[in-house]
C-alpha cells in the first residue's frame, strides 16, 4: 500500500527523537485551555451573586455558560478545516488572542448596568474555545514520539478539566456574598484582572515561543504524514457517510443525551445547592470540584478497562445505567439537609457520567472506521452542545416553577431514554476487525528484516490502526474537552 511504501521509503530518516522543547510547547495549550475553561464556569459557580450584581434573571446568567455551547455548534467544522489547512500556530494565536481579548472586555463590565459588556466578553471567550479544544491531539501527534503521544494528549486535555475545577473553586473564594454593590464590584474586579493578566501572558508566550512543528519529525508515522503531498479532504462527504450509519446515529443521540445532562448539571449546580443550603456558595463550588475530579478518575479507569477488554457495547451500557442510577440517587438525596451526602452522591454521579465520555468517543471510532475520528467526535460534540442547551434551559425553567427535584427528574427521564437506545446499538466493531485482518495479512507474509526492525521500534506499518486517534488512554482524557 501507499502508506506502507511511505513508511519504508529510504527518504525517511531511520531515527526520530522529539526535541527537548516539546514538553514546554505542550504547557502552552494546557495553560490557555485551563484559563478558557475557567471563564466558562466562573459565572455559573456563583450564579446568585452575579444575579444580584447585574440585576438580571438567573436564566440570563445561565446563558453566559450556554454561549460556549451555542457558538461551538456552527463553528466547529470551519475551525477544524482551518487547523487542517493552516496548521497549529495560526490556531494557537487565534485561540489565545481571543481568550485574552474576552478577559479584558469583561473588565469593562464592573458596573451593574454594564451586563451587555460582560456578555460580549463571554462570547469572545466562547469563540476562543472553538480554536482551543481541537489542539491537544494535533499537538501530541506533531511534537511527540509514538511512545509519548497518548500521554501528551492526556496532559493537554487535563488543562481544560482543571480549568473547570478552578472555575468551581476560585470564584466563591474571591467573591464573597456581599450586599454592598461597590465592595462586590471590587471583588469581581480582582477575579477579572487576574484572569486577564494570565490570559495576556499566555498570548505573549504563544507569540514568542510556540512553533508550528519541530525541525525533525518525532516519529516515523509523523514523518510519513509530512512527506505525503497535501490531499483534498471532503468534510461534507465524510459527514454524509456518517449520517447514513444507523449505529452511529443512535450513539450520537445517546451521547448527546448523557453529556447534555452533564452540561446542565454543571451549569445549574450552584443554583440547586444554594436553594437547599443557603449561604453555602463555597461548598457549592467544592461539590462542583468533586464532580470534575471524580469524573477524571472515572474516565481514566474507563479507558484502561476498554484497552484491556475491548467490550465497547457492554461497558458503554453498564456505565450509562450507572449514570442513571447516580442521577436518581442525587435527585432524591439533595434535599436531605446533609452536605456530606451531596458530596458523596455528586462525586459518584460525576464518576460514571464523565466516565462515559471516553467510551462514547472510542465506540464511535469503532462504529465509523475508517472515517476520521475528528469528524465523528465533532458530530458527537455538536449533539452534546445541542442537548446541553436544551436541557439547561428546560431544567432551569422547571426548577423555577416546580423545584429542583422536578428539574433533576427531567434529566433522569432522558438518561433512561438514552439507556434504552444504547441497548439497541449493534457492536459493529469495524476498527477491531480491520486490526485483525491486517495482523493476519502480516503474519502470512515472508519474513522481512526491515519490517522486523520497524516492529521492534513500535513503527509497524499497520500499528497506526491500533493507535489511531492517540489510543484509548489519550482518548479517555481527550473526551473531557467536550464540555
Amino acid at each position: 500500500t501507499q502508506r506502507t511504501a511511505a513508511l519504508t521509503s529510504d527518504s525517511l530518516p531511520s531515527k526520530y527523537k522529539p526535541e527537548k522543547l516539546h514538553f514546554f510547547i505542550l504547557c502552552i495549550p494546557f495553560s490557555y485551555s485551563l484559563c478558557n475553561a475557567f471563564q466558562w464556569i466562573q459565572y455559573g459557580s456563583i450564579n446568585n451573586i452575579f444575579v444580584r450584581f447585574y440585576d438580571v434573571s438567573a436564566f440570563a446568567i445561565d446563558w453566559l455558560s450556554m454561549s460556549y455551547m451555542l457558538i461551538y455548534i456552527p463553528l466547529l467544522f470551519p475551525v477544524a478545516w482551518l487547523l487542517d489547512k493552516r496548521g497549529l500556530r495560526l490556531i494557537a494565536l487565534a485561540g489565545s488572542a481571543l481568550n485574552a481579548m474576552g478577559a479584558w472586555v469583561k473588565l469593562g463590565s464592573l458596573k451593574p448596568h454594564l451586563f451587555p459588556v460582560t456578555v460580549m466578553g463571554q462570547v469572545i471567550c466562547a469563540l476562543a474555545q472553538v480554536f482551543i479544544l481541537g489542539m491537544p491531539s494535533r499537538i501530541a501527534s506533531v511534537w511527540f514520539g509514538s511512545h509519548e503521544v497518548s500521554t501528551a494528549c492526556s496532559i493537554a486535555v487535563f488543562g481544560n478539566q482543571l480549568g473547570i475545577a478552578a472555575g468551581f473553586l476560585v470564584p466563591p473564594v474571591l467573591i464573597p456574598n456581599e450586599e454592598d454593590v461597590e465592595k462586590l464590584a471590587y471583588h469581581i474586579s480582582i477575579m477579572f484582572f487576574m484572569t486577564a493578566g494570565v490570559a495576556s501572558a499566555l498570548f505573549i508566550l504563544v507569540i514568542i515561543v510556540f512553533k508550528e512543528k519541530p525541525l525533525h519529525p518525532p516519529s516515523r508515522a509523523q514523518a510519513s504524514i509530512q512527506s505525503r503531498p497535501t490531499a483534498e479532504y471532503s468534510y461534507m462527504q465524510s459527514i454524509l457517510r456518517l449520517l447514513r450509519n444507523a449505529n452511529f446515529l443512535l450513539l450520537m443521540v445517546t451521547y448527546g443525551l448523557n453529556v447534555g445532562c452533564f452540561y446542565a448539571l454543571s451549569t445549574l449546580l450552584s443554583r440547586m445547592v444554594i436553594h437547599h443550603y443557603p449561604g453555602e456558595e463555597v461548598n457549592a463550588g467544592r461539590i462542583g470540584l468533586t464532580i470534575i475530579l471524580s469524573g477524571m478518575v472515572g474516565a481514566l479507569i474507563s479507558g484502561i478497562w476498554l484497552d484491556k477488554t475491548k467490550t465497547y457495547k457492554q461497558t458503554t451500557l453498564v456505565v450509562y445505567i450507572m449514570s442513571l442510577v447516580g442521577m436518581i440517587v442525587y435527585t432524591f438525596t439533595l434535599s436531605l439537609g446533609h452536605l456530606w451526602v451531596v458530596f458523596v452522591t455528586a462525586g459518584s454521579l460525576g464518576f460514571f457520567m464523565t466516565g462515559y465520555l471516553p467510551l462514547g468517543f472510542e465506540f464511535a471510532a469503532e462504529l465509523t472506521y475508517p472515517e476520521s475520528e475528528g469528524t465523528s467526535s465533532g458530530l458527537l460534540n455538536v449533539s452534546a452542545q445541542i442537548f446541553g442547551i436544551a436541557f439547561t434551559i428546560g431544567q432551569g425553567q422547571i426548577m423555577d416553577r416546580f423545584g429542583t427535584k422536578a428539574g433533576n427528574l427531567l434529566l433522569c427521564s432522558f438518561l433512561f431514554l438514552g439507556t434504552v437506545m444504547t441497548a439497541f446499538i449493534k457492536a459493529d466493531l469495524r476498527r477491531q476487525q480491520a486490526n485483525l485482518e491486517n495482523e493476519q495479512t502480516v503474519s502470512k507474509r515472508p519474513f522481512n528484516p526491515c519490517c522486523a526492525a520497524a516492529i521492534s521500534s513500535g513503527q509497524h506499518p499497520t500499528s497506526h490502526l491500533s493507535r489511531k486517534g492517540g489510543g484509548l488512554w489519550g482518548s479517555s482524557l481527550l473526551a473531557f474537552s467536550n464540555r
